[in-house]
């Protein structure tokens, strides 16, 4: 079968650079889905992204389907045939639409009978006439938010589009997509090349664009000459660079000819916090802050622009004239913020509507403040600070600065508060409130940031959830999953050994609307749901397979520090040479006491043990029994089960010898007795019948 390279290049309208990665990765994972539900056989696929086209480059593509092999069963043979063993309607119908002649069937022998039958190949379908298709299902399934027209036409897109190329091997793909028709043709950079340019194979695509068109089109390409040329860049000052991968990905998506250049502000600027100088020139700008070999920020910056200009000083000048009144207006909201105390703008809050149920962000400060100073109290902080902590919180984004930069909130409250005079915890809390912020990021460490990250997450929490405002498929709105999870992992890595159905109690009680019936056990479940990924992603450190996860979820321990330690002591309880042979037994205990619709007595009569496998079992669960009831109590899971993986010899006689569901009521009743007193002591760590086995 032969094979060729193909091309694919969506020519657009500028891209949102903030997904054009995900829809050129979404872009070739589509296609390749594509190629795979048509049987068509390739190679590589690689992707290309650049702020004006989408493009997908597949390596080695079959020219078409291979043959297969296809059977269809007709009429039963007596339906097919008279009596006098010519061919009926029926199956000289079913013969012309195989098409074949009715001698050349076959016939199906079953035990309901003779059926005809009809084995042929099917020929392939060639790919040229295949690919149209496969890329329109690829584009209709991008992960575009919102899709828009342009002209008269009713094609849909995220941009405009405006050439679209296909090749095969050399060949343009006869096609129209998104209401172009296909071609050769690409494009290049807008301003160096802006002229047309063809493409001859599918193999020269990336190489006719950055030596004709002035693009490089490889997204990662261009990512690591960005990476290199600011970082070398900053270097020339005398300094290092700050690059972060969000605004590498940024800019990477906004050049297609990246050309790093350094500018210059006023140096009396870095009076300002560092964090607005960061802000003001990385999400405002897209600039690369610079600071020198002592951490200190320098008054330079690295710009990257999209053009080779002859004259490249005036290019910097014009970056250098934008930013400076960016700079200027956080001189003079720093100045004016710190004019007015955070105190004395807690009354505003009252004017600032947190939901619509809930009330202001002023009610919600006042039913956090309460929450503080209870938690305070079991995390052994400061309950004086907890809730000067909380009723400072919001307070920041009544600030000019924190209006212009909302990503500075809480960083600015802790400014303000050092300047106000509060204690440093109280200041230092007002930032640590917001962590984590996502995945893998920095925990709070004093104990009031982590009292005020807790009580203003759950009452967010339950607040949302008792408005009836619960995340539904993608829409989180209020951010709740990001909350549940910051807050499980608050409490899990910083040791915190809370009663997590307690507080969301506690919480839901201080809510000015009535919660619904079950509602506290439905925000439990969603809160400690959200560990799922956190330990099947394997950021606890160490491996957890679902049913492990399952296994603990099941037993529904209180405190997420509990559930934490359980998984950790059957994580180490699973590589025991006799885990395996008990979780099968747990697995059969449990299907054997859900089965049983009697009343089972809570405890074993000695004297109905008849057998001695049954009297040895019993024996050994009373003394593991007492064992590990001390374990238990102190949470030492992992030297409990370890004792129980004893029990393997004795359940797995018990299982060889005795017959569990006896004739004799009071012996079965007893026997499943007995079983309820094995399951109860694996139970108070996991539920080992949901493990595999």
């Amino acid at each position: 079968m032969s094979a060729k390279d193909f091309l694919v290049e969506i020519g657009t309208e500028e891209l949102p650079p903030k997904s054009l990665r995900l829809l050129a990765e979404s872009f070739a994972q589509g296609l390749t889905r594509g190629l795979a539900d048509a049987a068509l056989v390739h190679r590589d696929v690689e992707y290309f992204a650049s702020p004006r086209r989408l493009a997908v480059r597949v390596r080695k593509l079959a020219s078409h389907q291979p043959d297969r092999t296809v059977e269809r069963r007709g009429p039963p043979v007596k339906a097919a045939f008279d009596s006098e063993g010519a061919p009926t309607r029926a199956g000289l119908a079913f013969a012309a639409g195989c098409g074949v002649q009715v001698s050349e069937l076959e016939r199906l022998e079953t035990p309901k009978g003779a059926w005809l039958l009809f084995r042929g190949t099917e020929t392939g379908a060639g790919t040229m006439k295949l690919l149209p298709s496969i890329i329109r299902t690829a584009l209709e399934r991008l992960p575009i938010a919102k899709r828009m027209r342009w002209g008269s036409g009713e094609a849909e897109f995220v941009r405009p589009v405006h050439w679209v190329v296909m090749l095969y091997g050399k060949e343009v793909v006869p096609a129209s997509v998104l209401g172009r028709d296909a071609s050769n043709l690409t494009h290049g950079h807008r301003f160096m090349a802006p002229r047309a340019y063809k493409v001859t194979t599918p193999a020269a695509y990336e190489n006719t664009l950055r030596r004709r068109g002035r693009v490089l089109a490889d997204f990662e390409e261009r990512r690591s000459a960005i990476l290199d040329g600011v970082t070398r860049a900053g270097e020339k000052l005398g300094g290092t660079a700050i690059v972060s991968d969000g605004l590498l990905d940024e800019v990477t998506a906004l050049v297609e000819w990246p050309v790093p250049l350094t500018g210059r502000f006023e140096p009396e600027f870095l009076a300002l916090p560092d964090e607005v100088l960061i802000a003001t020139l990385q999400d405002h700008q897209r600039y690369f802050p610079v600071r020198d070999s002592k951490g200190a920020l320098l008054p330079w910056f690295v710009t990257v622009a999209n053009i080779e200009s002859p004259d490249p000083a005036k290019v910097i000048a014009g970056n250098e004239r934008v930013v400076r009144p960016r700079l200027s207006d956080a001189v003079f909201f720093w100045s004016t913020d710190r004019k007015q105390s955070l105190a004395s703008r807690y009354e505003a809050l009252r004017r600032v509507t947190f939901q619509t149920e809930l009330g202001s962000l002023h009610d919600k400060a006042e039913r956090v403040r309460a929450l503080a100073v209870e938690i305070a109290r079991l995390t052994g902080g400061d309950e004086a600070l907890a809730g000067r902590a909380a009723e400072l919180a919001k307070c920041d984004l009544l600030t000019s600065m924190v209006g212009e930069f909302p990503e500075l909130q809480g960083v600015m409250g802790r400014y303000y508060a050092l300047h106000d005079g509060e204690p440093s915890e109280v200041a230092d809390a007002l930032r640590e409130q917001y962590l984590p912020r996502f995945a893998g990021d920095e925990l709070p460490v004093t104990r009031t940031g982590m009292t005020l990250a807790i009580a203003d997450r759950l009452d967010t929490i339950v607040g949302i959830f008792a408005a009836g405002q619960k995340p539904s498929g993608t829409k989180d709105p209020f951010g709740l999953r990001r909350a549940a999870l910051g807050l499980l992992r608050i409490m899990i890595e910083q040791q915190l050994d809370m009663d997590l159905i307690r507080l969301i109690d506690r919480a839901l009680s201080a809510l000015p609307i009535t919660a619904t019936p079950g509602l506290s056990a439905e925000v439990y479940d969603y809160v400690i749901e959200r560990l799922r990924a956190y330990y099947l992603d394997g950021e606890a450190g160490f491996d957890v397979l679902p049913e492990m996860f399952d296994a603990v979820l099941d037993t529904r321990p209180s405190s997420p520090l509990d559930f934490h330690l359980r998984l950790q002591a059957l994580e180490r309880f699973l590589r025991l040479p006799d885990a395996q042979s008990l979780a099968s037994a747990n697995k059969r205990i449990s299907n054997l006491l859900r089965k049983s619709e009697e009343s089972i007595p809570a405890m074993v009569d000695p004297d109905l043990l008849r057998d001695p496998a049954e009297q040895i079992l019993a024996e050994q669960v009373e003394a593991m029994a007492k064992r590990t009831r001390p374990m238990f109590d102190t949470r030492e899971y992992t030297q409990a089960l370890s004792l129980l993986a004893a029990l393997r010899g004795a359940v797995d006689d018990f299982f060889d010898s005795v017959m569990v569901m006896a004739e004799d009521p009071a012996l079965r009743l007893n026997r499943l007795a007995l079983l309820q007193q094995i399951r109860s002591l694996f139970i108070k760590a996991a539920d080992l019948s949901r493990l595999p086995g």
